[in-house]
């Protein structure tokens, strides 16, 4: 907890419980959805609405202390692996998501002919197709 309550001062954020208690979530359940945070912290003992972790999500992500990406036809998902230029492998069943690194390792990571005068700064890829549970179920 110490270090996350550095990182938010880090970053000009107060240190709050509700800060701390979303960050534990995201530690725990990497690419969770604001209703997969809500349901974790109660589940947990922490009683909040889906508008405070909304709130929290919103400013932890204008801070830089995590992630969001919205999958198509998914809610946004948000996640602590900031920093780098990494993208997402979605399975199209059963909603899985996990993490697939840049090839080249640094942004923009694909390089596209972009209007003139246009920089690019990053590159979002979602690969989707099936999880190998899915692909091949038992």
């Amino acid at each position: 907890m110490t270090e996350d309550a550095d990182l938010l001062r880090a970053r000009g954020l107060r240190v709050t419980q509700g800060r701390l208690a979303v960050l534990g979530v995201l530690e725990r359940l990497p690419h969770a959805d604001a209703d997969d945070v809500h349901r974790a912290l109660g589940a947990s003992g922490v009683d909040t609405s889906v508008q405070a972790v909304h709130n929290v999500l919103a400013d932890l992500t204008a801070a830089g202390v995590v992630r969001r990406f919205e999958p198509a036809r998914s809610p946004a998902r948000y996640e602590r692996r900031v920093g780098d230029n990494h993208h997402h492998a979605v399975c199209a069943s059963c909603g899985r998501v996990d993490d697939v690194d840049c090839v080249v390792g640094e942004a923009p990571c694909m390089h596209a002919d972009a209007p003139a005068g246009f920089e690019v700064q990053a590159a979002e890829v979602t690969f989707v197709g099936l999880c190998a549970d899915c692909a091949n179920p038992a």
